[in-house]
C-alpha cells in the first residue's frame, strides 16, 4: 500500500524510506483556473472521446506531455521548426494517418493556445463561473495573479513604458520570433539592465528582477508566450498594451508627467519586488527551486503562526512543496461541503468564509489563518463550503500527497520513550537535506535534562560516532540552565559492581565520561574551570584514570585536561586583585590603572570596580564592589553612605540616562555598573521618589575625551586600530555571556560584564559619528567629515569589522546627520553611491537577509554585528517555551546553540591585519579608545538645527 494512504480499517504502514527521507516529486503549483479550465475541460473531453482508439490514445499522451512544456504552440506557429520538433516527439503526434487525428490534434492544438493567452476568449458553459476546479491547480508562474492590475500597479508600469519609449537607445525593439514580428519586446537582462542604471535606489539584478516579476505578476508585462516568469536572462517580454496593440507613442507632457512620477513608482516597486519574488518561487515546481530559494521560503516560514507548533525540520520540508496561489474574484467557492479532501490551505492575504448546509456563514477567516485539514487527517469528505469574501484573495497550499507524507504522519516520525508512564525523551527523524547526511536518524527535540544526558553519552560518544549532528555540541553550549552534569557523573561513575557485565558498563561509562570532558573543555574553554567543584571533579577523575589499568588509553585525554586547567588557574592567580573603575564623567569602563586599551584582559565575576552612586539631590557616595555583588547590596551601601534612612524594601537602584529615562534594576541582579548607558548615571532612591530623580547637568554634554581634531589621522589608520581595539573586546565576551543576557543574568547570578562593554563600544562609535559631525560648523568641515566617515565604514567593511561597520553607518543614518541636505548635497556622486550600498547592506528587512547573505559568505577572523545576534537569541528565546509538557524544550536549545557557535567561528582565527604605515601610533590609540560622545538624541537634533536651520517653504 503507498505511504499515506489508508484501506478499511487496517493499521497504517510507512515504508521507512518514506519516514526517513522526503522525495519533492508531484508538486502543484497555480496557474489561473478561470483560464485554464475551459481548455482542460476540452482535453478531458478528449480524452474521453478517442480512448477505444489506440493510435489516438497514444497521439494524445504524447501531445498532453509537451502541452505541460508549452512547447506544441510553437511548432505550430511555424513550420521551419518542424523537423526540430520530430525529434522530441513520435511520427504520428505530426503525421496523423487519418482525418479524425487530424481534428483531434486541431482540438488539442486550440486548447492549447487557450492555455498560454493565444487565440479567442471562450465563453464559459455548464458550469459556475465562480466554482473552481476540483483537482489542484498545475503550476504555471508565468500567468499573473490577477484578472486586471491595480491602477497603482497600471501608474507604474505606464511610467516605465513611456521612459522606455523615449529613450533612443532603448531596449524595445521589434524583434522576429519563430518568424512572427513581436512588437516592442526586450531580452530580460536589458530590462535588468536599464533598470539598475536608472535609479541608484536600486543595487543588484536581482533587485530589478523582482521589481519587474512584480509587473508581470499584475499582467502588466509578460513572456512574449506566457512561457516564463521574470528572469534576467534572454527570454524577449513587453508590455500588456504593447501585445494589444492600444499603445501609442508617448508625448512630451507623457514623458514629462512620467519622469514626475517615477522616483515615487520606483520606490513603491522596490518595496513590492521582494514579495513578488517570493510568489513566483512558491509557483514553481520543486524540482526547479533552487537551494537558495528554499532556503528563502524557509525564513518566510518561520514566521507563519499556523506553521508556528511545527518543527524547523518539517518547515524545511514544505519549504519545497508549498504552493502560492491567488484568487481574484469574491464569491469564488474555493471547495464545497461534501467534497474530497485535497488541499490544505493558510491565509495570506484577505478572508473566506465558512458555509454550512442548513447553518449558513458559522464563520469567517482571516490572514493567518488555516483550513483545509480535518478532511485530509481523517481522510473524510469536506465538513464545510470555502467561500472567498475579498477580491484577490492570496493562499499557501499544502496538497494531499504532501501533507500525509510531511505532516499527517509527524507522529509517525517521532518517537516518545517513556519511564513510568511518563514521557522523558522525544526523538524525531533526521530529514535528508541538500548536501547534508547525518549517522544519526533521530535528533532529540525535547526530554527530561537527566535523560537527554544518558542519550547524549549512549549514542553521540565512541569511535562509532561521525556524521553531521550537532546535538553534542548544541547540549554543551546550552545545559548551564538546565542541569547539573556532576550530580549525575558522580551518581553513575562511583556505583561499583561486581559483575563482569555491570563492570563492563561502568567501563564503557567512564571512557565516555571522559570523552565528554574533553569536548565540553573544547567547547567552553575556561568557562568549564570557573566552578571549583568541576576543578574537583575533573581531579578525582584523573585519580581514577590513573589507577585503572583498563582506562590507559584515555590517561593522554585527562593529562591535557589538566594541563589546561592548569593554565587557566595560574591565569586567574596573576590577575587575582585585578580592580576596574567607571569614570564618572562617561568614559568607558577601564582598569584602575589607567590602561585604556587592555589587550584581551577578560574582566571577571570576582574584580573590584569603583563607581558613584548618586542621589536626587545629586549628592554621591564612590563604593567598589566585586562584579558579581547584587544590586541588593549596592542599594544598602550606599543609602547608608549617603544617610538615606529608609529600609532596603523602600529602596530602589535605578539608572538615569541623559534623556531622563529611568531603569531600575532587580534586587539580585549583578554586574550593575557595566550595564549603564553611554551617558547613564547610577541612583539610589526610595520607591515613591523615582519620578523626582534628574539627569545631572553634565550628561546633556559630552563624554570627556582627548581633545584632538580627527582629521589628523588618516582614515585606514583609524579603521585598524579601532579594528584591533574592538577585536580584544569581541575576544573577551564568552558565549555564556548571550544566555546569561537573553534569560536574565539576575536567575544565573553570572556577569555579562564583557558582553556589555562590547555592546557600549557599538552605541559609542555610533554616537561618536554623529556627534562629530554636528559640532562642527563649517559645512565644508562637515562634507571632509563625512567623506571621510563613509571611507571608514569601507574600511572597517574591509576589515571584517561589521559591529564598527554599522555603527558608523547608523550614526550617518541618524536624523541629526541625515537631515543636513546642504551638506550631504556637496558630497561626491561616488561617495554617496557608496553610502547607499552600505545602506543597502545594513537594511533590517526580511530579518537583515542582506546582512546574512554577505555574511555568510566570509571567512574568519571578523567581528560580527552583536545586536543582531542578540535579536537572534531573544527570538529564539520569547518565540519558543523552554518546557513543553514537563520536558525541555531542546530545539529551542539548538536554536541559541546556533547563535552561540557563531561567535566561535569568527574567533576561530587569529586576527592578523597588516598595519598601515605608521604616522600617530602614539595618539590614535588613545584617541579612539576613548571618544568624545552625546548620547541625548534631542539635544543632537537641537545641534543640527543650529548648524543647518530647517529651510521655510
Amino acid at each position: 500500500m503507498a505511504a499515506g494512504t489508508k484501506s478499511g480499517s487496517s493499521k497504517q504502514c510507512w515504508p521507512s524510506d518514506h519516514i526517513i527521507a522526503s522525495t519533492y516529486d508531484h508538486v502543484c503549483v497555480l496557474v489561473n483556473y478561470q483560464r485554464l479550465h475551459h481548455s482542460q475541460d476540452n482535453i478531458h473531453k478528449l480524452f474521453k472521446h478517442e480512448t477505444n482508439e489506440t493510435n489516438s490514445s497514444r497521439v494524445l499522451a504524447d501531445t498532453s506531455a509537451n502541452i505541460t512544456n508549452n512547447t506544441l504552440t510553437q511548432s505550430v506557429n511555424t513550420r521551419a521548426n518542424r523537423q526540430h520538433k520530430r525529434a522530441m516527439r513520435p511520427v504520428s503526434a505530426y503525421e496523423p494517418n487519418d482525418h479524425k487525428n487530424k481534428e483531434l490534434m486541431n482540438d488539442i492544438i486550440n486548447s492549447c493556445k487557450l492555455k498560454n493567452g493565444f487565440g479567442p476568449s471562450v465563453s464559459a458553459t455548464n458550469t459556475s463561473p465562480t466554482k473552481r476546479p476540483l483537482s489542484p491547480d498545475h503550476p504555471n508562474p508565468a500567468l499573473p495573479i490577477t484578472e486586471s492590475p491595480s491602477p497603482a500597479m497600471n501608474r507604474m508600469g505606464w511610467a516605465l513604458r513611456t521612459l522606455l519609449v523615449a529613450d533612443n537607445s532603448s531596449c524595445l525593439k521589434d524583434r522576429k520570433v519563430s518568424g512572427k514580428l513581436i512588437r516592442k519586446c526586450a531580452p530580460g537582462t536589458e530590462f535588468v539592465d536599464w533598470l539598475v542604471n536608472l535609479s541608484p535606489i536600486v543595487h543588484t539584478r536581482a533587485q530589478a528582477a523582482g521589481m519587474w516579476q512584480a509587473l508581470l505578476e499584475e499582467g502588466i508585462l509578460s513572456h512574449v508566450n506566457k512561457e516564463q516568469p521574470f528572469k534576467d536572462k534572454c527570454f524577449l517580454y513587453r508590455f500588456r498594451v504593447d501585445e494589444d496593440g492600444t499603445a501609442g507613442t508617448p508625448s512630451t507632457e507623457d514623458i514629462n508627467a512620467a519622469n514626475e512620477q517615477i522616483r515615487e513608482s520606483l520606490s513603491a516597486l522596490f518595496q513590492r519586488g521582494p514579495d513578488a519574488t517570493l510568489r513566483m518561487i512558491l509557483r514553481k515546481p520543486s524540482h526547479e527551486r533552487t537551494t537558495e530559494e528554499l532556503e528563502l521560503v524557509f525564513e518566510e516560514l518561520l514566521h507563519i503562526a499556523a506553521l508556528s507548533h511545527l518543527s524547523t525540520s518539517i518547515k524545511r520540508e514544505l519549504s519545497s512543496i508549498i504552493v502560492f496561489e491567488s484568487h481574484a474574484q469574491a464569491g469564488t467557492i474555493l471547495f464545497s461541503q461534501g467534497d474530497e479532501g485535497r488541499s490544505w490551505y493558510i491565509i495570506l492575504k484577505g478572508s473566506v468564509d465558512v458555509v454550512i448546509h442548513g447553518k449558513g456563514t458559522v464563520a469567517t477567516l482571516k490572514s493567518g489563518d488555516d483550513f483545509g485539514k480535518l478532511a485530509l487527517i481523517n481522510d473524510a469528505p469536506r465538513a464545510a463550503t470555502i467561500v472567498l469574501k475579498e477580491n484577490n484573495c492570496h493562499l499557501l497550499r499544502v496538497d494531499k500527497e504532501h501533507f500525509n507524507r510531511i505532516l499527517r504522519d509527524v507522529e509517525a516520525n517521532t518517537l516518545r520513550l517513556q519511564e513510568h508512564g511518563k514521557d522523558v525523551l522525544v526523538l524525531e527523524r533526521v530529514a535528508k537535506q541538500r548536501g547534508q547526511h547525518s549517522a544519526f536518524k533521530y535528533t532529540v527535540m525535547s526530554g527530561t535534562p537527566a535523560k537527554m544526558l544518558e542519550h547524549l553519552l549512549e549514542t553521540r560518544l565512541g569511535n562509532q560516532v561521525g556524521g553531521v549532528d550537532p546535538f553534542l555540541d548544541d547540549f554543551l553550549l546550552t545545559h548551564i540552565f538546565i542541569l547539573n552534569l556532576l550530580c549525575t557523573f558522580h551518581c553513575d561513575v562511583s556505583d561499583g559492581s561486581q559483575t563482569p557485565e555491570e563492570r563492563e558498563y561502568i567501563m564503557n561509562f567512564k571512557k565516555r565520561v571522559i570523552q565528554f570532558m574533553q569536548k565540553w573543555v573544547m567547547a567552553v574553554r575556561h568557562a568549564a574551570f570557573d566552578e571549583p567543584s568541576v576543578c574537583d571533579f575533573i581531579e578525582d577523575l584523573a585519580a581514577e584514570v590513573e589507577a585503572d589499568p583498563e582506562l590507559h588509553e584515555e590517561t593522554s585525554i585527562i593529562h591535557n585536561i589538566l594541563t589546561q586547567m592548569s593554565r587557566y588557574q595560574d591565569d586567574r592567580n596573576q590577575n587575582t586583585g585585578q580592580k576596574w573603575k567607571l569614570p564618572p564623567n562617561g568614559q568607558p569602563i577601564c582598569l584602575f590603572s589607567g590602561n585604556m586599551t587592555p589587550s584581551k584582559t577578560v574582566i571577571r565575576p570576582d574584580d573590584d570596580i569603583i563607581f558613584r552612586v548618586y542621589c536626587a539631590d545629586h549628592t554621591y557616595c564612590t563604593l567598589r564592589f566585586p562584579l558579581h555583588t547584587t544590586a541588593e547590596i549596592i542599594k544598602a551601601c550606599a543609602a547608608d553612605k549617603l544617610q538615606l534612612n529608609r529600609g532596603p524594601e523602600d529602596l530602589c537602584l535605578v539608572e538615569i540616562k541623559s534623556n531622563g529615562e529611568r531603569s531600575v534594576f532587580k534586587d539580585n541582579d549583578v554586574s550593575i555598573p557595566t550595564g549603564l548607558s553611554l551617558n547613564g548615571r547610577l541612583f539610589v532612591s526610595t520607591k515613591d521618589h523615582l519620578d523626582a530623580l534628574t539627569p545631572l547637568p553634565e550628561q546633556e554634554g559630552a563624554t570627556e575625551a582627548p581633545e584632538v581634531d580627527v582629521e589628523i589621522f588618516s582614515t585606514k589608520e583609524l579603521a585598524y586600530y579601532i579594528t584591533i581595539f574592538d577585536w580584544d573586546l569581541f575576544w573577551a565576551v564568552h558565549e555564556y555571556e548571550l544566555l546569561y543576557h537573553t534569560f536574565g543574568r539576575h536567575h544565573f547570578g553570572k556577569i555579562t560584564a564583557n558582553l556589555d562593554v562590547f555592546l557600549r563600544r557599538f552605541n559609542e562609535l555610533q554616537y561618536w559619528i554623529v556627534t562629530e559631525i554636528v559640532v562642527t560648523p563649517s559645512i565644508s568641515k562637515r562634507v571632509a567629515l563625512l567623506r571621510k566617515f563613509i571611507k571608514l565604514a569601507a574600511y572597517c567593511k574591509e576589515y571584517q569589522n561589521l559591529n564598527a561597520f554599522f555603527a558608523v553607518v547608523m550614526g550617518l543614518s541618524n536624523m541629526a546627520v541625515s537631515r543636513l541636505q546642504q551638506t550631504w548635497d556637496k558630497i561626491p556622486s561616488k561617495f554617496r553611491k557608496l553610502y547607499q550600498e552600505f545602506e543597502a547592506l545594513i537594511d533590517p528587512s526580511r530579518n537583515h537577509r542582506a546582512y546574512r547573505v554577505f555574511v555568510g559568505k566570509l571567512q574568519p577572523p571578523l567581528i560580527p554585528f552583536m545586536p543582531l545576534l542578540l535579536k537572534d537569541m531573544t527570538f529564539a528565546h520569547e518565540g519558543n517555551k523552554t518546557s513543553l509538557d514537563g520536558l525541555v524544550n531542546f530545539e529551542k536549545m539548538h536554536m541559541m546553540a546556533q547563535t552561540m557557535r557563531t561567535l566561535r567561528f569568527c574567533r576561530s582565527r587569529s586576527l592578523g591585519l597588516e598595519p598601515p604605515s605608521p604616522k600617530s601610533e602614539g595618539d590614535v590609540r588613545p584617541y579612539i579608545s576613548c571618544l568624545r560622545v552625546i548620547d541625548n538624541q534631542r539635544v543632537l537634533t537641537a545641534m543640527s538645527q543650529k548648524i543647518e536651520p530647517t529651510r521655510k517653504l
